[in-house]
């Protein structure tokens, strides 16, 4: 059984929501998944004037090691000015060591992430996790058009052939189911993709 990390930074929920997506389609791709999450990097009083969401069932990731124990990576972040967060930018800032003893080539790598409005910056924030994947060698699988969820126009939702999306307006606005299947589709996709490629 191939082993999936699902990886994620959230400030309000919505990524760990989305997180929860991905994992569930991998699982229906036959895969074994975690999910973690990185630290929260902000001060205490910007995370609470902020009113960030703390509450949380996944725990942090150990440290850059434990990315070695999976065949597939998928890395979610909203974005931040059209870019990952600093948060992630962080943890992956660790990971010289794999990068240069190429412990991740070869594996499977996705990304998903949200933006305040329609035309926020998913796909910049999209490459700029993506970007960090390639680097590191992982075999990188998008949202393809084989979700047709991503062809509509008659409502405003998340989705990119880059990964999965979604739009959280000011905060209020939750995950769309659309937007959750893409996530579903996703994971499902990638967990079917290493299974071929680790059989």
């Amino acid at each position: 059984m191939t082993k999936v990390l699902v990886l994620y930074y959230s400030s309000y929920g919505h990524l760990e929501q989305m997180a929860d997506a991905v994992a569930e389609g991998a699982r229906a791709g036959g895969a074994e998944v975690d999910i973690r999450r990185v630290a929260e990097t902000a001060p205490d009083a910007v995370v609470a004037a902020a009113h960030f969401k703390t509450d949380t069932a996944h725990a942090v990731i150990e440290g850059p090691d434990a990315l070695v124990a999976y065949d597939a990576i998928i890395v979610g972040a909203p974005t931040r000015f059209g870019r990952m967060p600093a948060q992630m930018a962080q943890f992956w800032d660790t990971t010289g060591g794999l990068w240069f003893s190429g412990a991740l080539v070869g594996k499977v790598g996705a990304a998903f992430t949200s933006t305040g409005s329609q035309h926020g910056g998913q796909e910049t924030t999209l490459f700029s996790i993506l970007t960090n994947l390639l680097h590191q060698g992982l075999t990188i699988v998008g949202l393809d058009y084989g979700f047709k969820g991503q062809m509509g126009v008659e409502e405003v939702v998340g989705g990119s052939p880059y990964g999965a999306s979604t739009i959280a307006g000011d905060g209020s606005r939750q995950p769309h189911a659309e937007e959750l299947a893409a996530a579903r589709y996703l994971g499902e996709k990638v967990a079917k993709t290493a299974a071929k490629l680790f059989a």
